[in-house]
C-alpha cells in the first residue's frame, strides 16, 4: 500500500485551454531554504529534533527551518538560521530577507509579504 499524505497546494495559473499549474507549500519552503543558504554568512538552516535526526541518517530535508503560509497569492515565510561566527547578524539577515523574497517571487509569481528571520545559533567552526 502506498503511503499518501496531504500537501497544501496553491493554484499559480489556470488556463482553460492548457490546464492548471499548482504548487505545494513544501516546494515554496524548499525554495526559501535554498535561497537562504546561498547567502554568505549563513551556515545552515536550523530545524527541529526530528529534522536533525533525519539529516544524521543521510536524509536531506530542504525545507528544514522554514515555515511558509500562503494566503491567496501572498506568502509569509519564517526562517530559522545558523549564522557563521564573525558575520554581522543584521546585515546577513537583511540579505537573506531580500534573497528569499526575490527568489520566491521570481520562481512562483507569488507575492512575498513577510520574511521573518530567527537566529537559532552561531556556528563557531572547527578552527575557533
Amino acid at each position: 500500500m502506498e503511503k499518501t499524505y496531504e500537501q497544501n497546494t496553491y493554484t499559480l495559473q489556470e488556463d482553460e485551454n492548457l490546464g492548471t499549474v499548482k504548487i505545494a507549500d513544501d516546494v515554496v519552503a524548499m525554495i526559501a531554504g535554498l535561497a537562504a543558504t546561498e547567502v554568505e554568512g549563513v551556515s545552515a538552516m536550523a530545524g527541529n529534533i526530528s529534522n536533525e535526526l533525519l539529516s544524521k541518517m543521510g536524509v536531506k530535508n530542504l525545507a528544514k527551518g522554514v515555515k511558509v503560509e500562503v494566503l491567496g497569492k501572498k506568502v509569509r515565510t519564517e526562517l530559522a538560521l545558523i549564522i557563521e561566527y564573525g558575520y554581522n547578524i543584521p546585515v546577513v539577515s537583511q540579505k537573506v530577507q531580500g534573497k528569499v523574497k526575490t527568489t520566491i517571487e521570481t520562481m512562483t509569481g507569488l507575492e512575498v509579504s513577510d520574511v521573518d528571520v530567527r537566529i537559532a545559533g552561531v556556528n563557531m567552526g572547527k578552527d575557533k
